[in-house]
């Protein structure tokens, strides 16, 4: 079986992101999520923003403004998803270097590791919060948790993730990662 590419990783998580912020009940908006003082709207808002850093970070510009969230969560996601895939399939972007917190990667591999980590994980807190599947690929867990381990002290700064919980003994992939991230499962 041929290894998944990032693009490829970031298209189906990306189109798994899309379908549950267009499952969002109108009223469940505003409903809590499992990060602290955010809405659900807030949480695509952080889904719509956080791409953005990274094309800041090698000096592309940044995808054209879609909808505001508040207006049109789906369509606004929509934008950045299109111009993170557009990015992804250009070598000259995807393979561009920079300096980051966790040293020298290209966007490419920023949008793995960082990005393509906020929509598992953050794709379970809207779930969440929305009365959704909660669902999270076994295999996807272990490999953001992996990516996630050797950063662990510089996640847990304030605004990031807070302190970790202990899972169960008998803990899935999922809850694992879950629980190490701080979630309360």
């Amino acid at each position: 079986m041929p290894a998944v590419t990032v693009i490829d990783r970031y298209r189906t998580l990306s189109e798994e992101m899309a379908a549950r912020v267009a499952a969002v009940p109108d009223d469940a908006w505003t409903n809590p999520t499992p990060c602290a003082d955010w809405t659900a709207r807030d949480l695509v808002r952080h889904l719509v923003e956080a791409p953005r850093m990274f094309f800041g970070m090698v000096e592309v510009p940044p995808p054209a403004d879609g909808p505001p969230v508040d207006d049109d969560p789906s369509g606004a996601f929509a934008v950045v998803r299109t111009a993170v895939l557009d990015a992804l399939g250009d070598p000259a972007v995807a393979d561009k270097e920079f300096d980051g917190l966790s040293g020298r990667q290209t966007f490419a591999q920023a949008i793995d590791r960082f990005i393509c980590a906020d929509l598992v994980v953050h794709g379970w807190d809207l779930a969440r919060s929305t009365g959704q599947d909660e669902h999270v690929d076994p295999d996807e867990a272990r490999r953001i948790h992996e990516s996630l381990e050797p950063m662990e002290h510089t996640m847990r700064g304030p605004g990031a993730f807070g302190p970790a919980t202990e899972p169960p003994p008998d803990a899935d992939e999922p809850t694992k990662l879950l629980c190490f991230l701080g979630r309360e499962v």
